[in-house]
């Protein structure tokens, strides 16, 4: 039986437009929804474009509502009825009410080599703490930030002259190669952890 997959975001939506690219043929999965905090989202445009309802919840009218928040998002995820929730770029920390209605069910991508570097600036940091090599990680979400279980990880080198942006742009390659691959494996039941180089 085909997945049915909603995706969140906050920007343009990168991750978002290589997972609903993915989603074809004899794929496991198929976009239902993609959604996101910012009703500016680039991403958004994007996906209307390729066919697949949005919504969006501004999260500022809420001023530090965060529960009232995410029960508008629930009520627009919960009309799709996805199997799967992928967070690509979502920039909102989710409660443990929230994270606990889909635990097991929702994926993110983070731009580090998790347990190394939760949360933000993960290219300064990798830099400034002299690693050789940086990298993405998708992992399935749970109530601790950016702590669940590892599904996949890609590398990349970091080079003598890199900045934070020059390597957030080669490991942004690899995310779009690993989230994809990861959540086709995902879809099919699969959650070993897999490795990219």
């Amino acid at each position: 039986m085909t997945k049915k997959v909603a995706i969140l975001i906050s920007g343009g939506g990168s991750n978002m437009v290589k997972l609903v690219e993915s989603m074809v043929g004899d794929h496991p999965a198929r976009p239902v929804l993609v959604g996101s905090n910012d009703p500016q989202a680039g991403g958004l445009q994007k996906a209307a474009e390729m066919g697949v309802p949005t919504f969006a919840v501004d999260h500022r009218p809420f001023k530090g509502d965060r529960e009232g928040f995410e029960a508008e998002l629930n009520a627009k995820l919960a009309e799709a009825e996805p199997d799967i929730i992928c967070l690509a770029g979502f920039m909102r920390v989710l409660t443990e009410g929230f994270v606990r209605r889909w635990e097991g069910r929702m994926l993110n991508i983070h731009p580090s080599l998790l347990p190394k570097y939760k949360g933000l600036h993960t290219h300064q940091r990798a830099l400034e703490a002299g690693d050789k090599e940086a990298g993405c990680t998708v992992h399935l979400v749970t109530p601790a930030l950016d702590d669940g279980p590892i599904l996949g990880q890609a590398r990349v080198p970091v080079l003598p002259d890199d900045t934070p942006d020059s390597l957030a742009a080669r490991v942004l390659v690899q995310e779009h190669r690993l989230y994809p691959a990861v959540l086709e494996r995902f879809a099919r039941g699969e959650t070993d952890p897999i490795t990219l180089d």
